[in-house]
């Protein structure tokens, strides 16, 4: 079973495979199919309406997708079973207030620096740019966190794996 929660309201309750073998939305089967468009969307027949999605967006670790139908936008959140078991035994939560130090993950140069040491962040604030491969980088808090230390200055080279900014 599959909760998939869309624009943050009211979550449904999705069984792949229900009681007839037909997948089901809140107990009630569903008559769908999907195929791939050249676009890279997707053509969707469900209860006989025709749609086209695209996906325009996707956050692996938030288990979040954001698609657009037609001139609508929906960010579908998804917990599957296992999601369900960690959040019940408290563990998702202990996850989610792990800050970790941020690192450069690849070769480059720090063009700016967002943030001052001593300075509360936000889950998602950005707190650094880092220019490699000829692109600029923001770097982004992964979870609300106070800044103890920035190892770093503006315009200086840095390598792989080098930490940036101490988190705590």
């Amino acid at each position: 079973m599959i909760k998939a929660t869309v624009n943050g309201r009211k979550p449904y309750e999705i069984n792949p495979s229900g009681a007839s073998g037909a997948p089901e939305c809140d107990g009630k089967p569903v008559a769908w199919s999907a195929e791939p468009l050249p676009s890279g969307g997707f053509s969707i027949l469900m209860d006989g309406k025709s749609f086209v999605a695209e996906v325009v967006g996707a956050d692996r670790a938030e288990k979040t997708v954001t698609l657009r139908i037609g001139q609508s936008v929906y960010e579908v959140g998804l917990e599957g079973p296992m999601d369900r078991l960690l959040a019940s035994m408290g563990l998702s939560e202990a996850a989610a207030r792990k800050v970790n130090d941020i690192k450069a993950p690849m070769p480059g140069m720090v063009l700016k620096i967002l943030v001052e040491p001593g300075q509360a962040i936000r889950k998602g604030d950005p707190v650094l740019i880092l220019e490699a491969m000829k692109m600029e980088n923001v770097f982004k808090s992964a979870a609300d966190a106070v800044v103890k230390e920035i190892r770093v200055t503006e315009r200086k080279a840095v390598e792989k794996g080098e930490v940036l900014i101490v988190l705590e």
